[in-house]
């Protein structure tokens, strides 16, 4: 299979990609820095430079049966200033247009587009929710609605649609884990806020398996929560990993220390949804990890 993917050099885009080549997919990455990516993933088949003010590397994704869409700036990287929440909104909402624009104009369209997108769309929600439940309307829920949004444009071409709606990815050298693990092995390690948010994770190996699932099976289209079947509250989450890492866990971070370092940013982290993956599993994917406990212990015990 011939398959163009954007965002290769992320956290899921990186492991994502060496799953397709490893599987001798021929792999096209979509790249603002090629000579970056080169590196990170020195064998794919193929660089395009990715620019969303440019359509001269349109044409070249000719060819290709599936486009999988996983750039986006980073939500959590700043402290969440307006100019900040712009690129967040515009990163998503532009590059995505400037994909579908691509995929209008290329005579023979890819058999399927898988778009990321996030377990943000629900906002802060006690009961459990799936994927017919209604959005929020904060600022996170409104990013990912107008995301998705520019997706469901491929409709028309009558390209099956992916959206996979990514939770809280478990990974021990980047995203949200990573700087827990630290805190933890200096004795530093707790619970953030009161610790009764939901945390709706997922272990990086399923979030991958979720992705080359919904490209290798036709029955999956539409949203689909990409997260583990079993979310647990963050007290327990940062209980269950000071066991794994054998530390207590005891140094809760205040709620006010995160709205000093991210501002309106530190309702995303104070909060959470209790989703729910019933659908993706009705499809008939099988999760690695269901667990959580097993989940960290793959992770910190290698």
């Amino acid at each position: 299979m011939k398959v163009a993917i954007t965002g290769a050099t992320g956290l899921i885009g990186e492991k994502l990609t060496g799953k397709l080549i490893e599987r001798e997919d021929e792999v096209i990455v979509l790249s603002r820095s090629i000579e970056s990516a080169k590196q990170i993933i020195p064998n794919a088949a193929d660089y395009i430079e990715w620019n969303n003010n440019s359509n001269a590397w349109q044409s070249k994704l000719s060819g290709v049966d599936a486009i999988i869409h996983l750039a986006g700036e980073n939500v959590m990287g700043k402290r969440w200033t307006e100019a900040h929440k712009k690129k967040v909104l515009e990163s998503r909402v532009n590059g995505t247009r400037n994909l579908v624009d691509a995929i209008s104009h290329l005579p023979t369209k890819p058999k399927v587009f898988i778009s990321a997108s996030a377990i943000g769309i629900y906002g802060n929600h006690e009961i459990p929710v799936d994927e017919s439940s209604a959005p929020a309307h904060d600022f996170l829920a409104n990013v990912v609605k107008a995301w998705e949004a520019e997706t469901h444009k491929v409709n028309e071409f009558g390209i099956r649609r992916v959206n996979v709606r990514t939770g809280i990815v478990l990974d021990d050298k980047e995203g949200a884990l990573a700087p827990m693990i630290k805190q933890f092995k200096f004795f530093l390690g707790g619970s953030i806020g009161k610790g009764n948010q939901w945390l709706s994770w997922i272990h990086v190996d399923d979030i991958v398996g979720i992705f080359l699932f919904a490209l290798d099976n036709n029955n999956v289209s539409g949203a689909i929560n990409g997260t583990a079947p079993n979310p647990v509250r963050m007290k327990i989450f940062a209980s269950r990993l000071g066991k794994v890492m054998r530390r207590p866990a005891f140094f809760n971070v205040p709620g006010f220390a995160l709205k000093i370092v991210l501002g309106e940013g530190a309702e995303a982290v104070l909060g959470g949804a209790n989703v729910k993956s019933e659908k993706i599993q009705k499809c008939g994917y099988r999760f690695l990890f269901e667990d959580l406990n097993a989940a960290l212990i793959n992770l910190l015990r290698k």
